[in-house]
């Protein structure tokens, strides 16, 4: 039972490692049209990566539980993770005056890089 969480807490740093290399090249780019742009595109990144690790720390975080409490945990996880996202978004755009365009690109590849991360062996 125990390797389960282990290999949870593996995929989920896996995962973000490759969200932090992918948001920074993105960023990177985006430093073409400006600091603004790039500023943008980290945040709207990195907002998903914080927020897929404070997920990954709710729900991996309890140890074995019955099935009422692990899933709780999960579903608390992802709003937290949604949570943080939506905050981040409307702080960088809305507070910030950042570009829209680069804070989504910046969430979308983050989700991306998310998912091959976890689909890949």
């Amino acid at each position: 039972m125990l390797t389960s969480f282990a290999a949870g807490r593996r995929l989920a740093q896996r995962a973000l490692a490759w969200q932090a290399v992918a948001v920074a090249l993105t960023a990177l780019a985006f430093l073409v049209k400006g600091w603004p742009w790039a500023l943008a595109a980290l945040a709207g990144g990195g907002s998903v990566a914080v927020g897929g690790w404070l997920h990954s720390a709710i729900a991996l975080g309890g140890g074995a539980a019955p099935a009422g409490g692990a899933l709780a945990r999960v579903l608390v996880g992802a709003l937290a993770k949604w949570a943080v996202v939506l905050a981040v978004l409307v702080l960088a755009v809305g507070v910030g005056g950042l570009p829209p365009v680069a804070v989504g690109v910046g969430v979308i590849v983050a989700l991306v890089t998310q998912m091959l991360a976890m689909a890949s062996r």
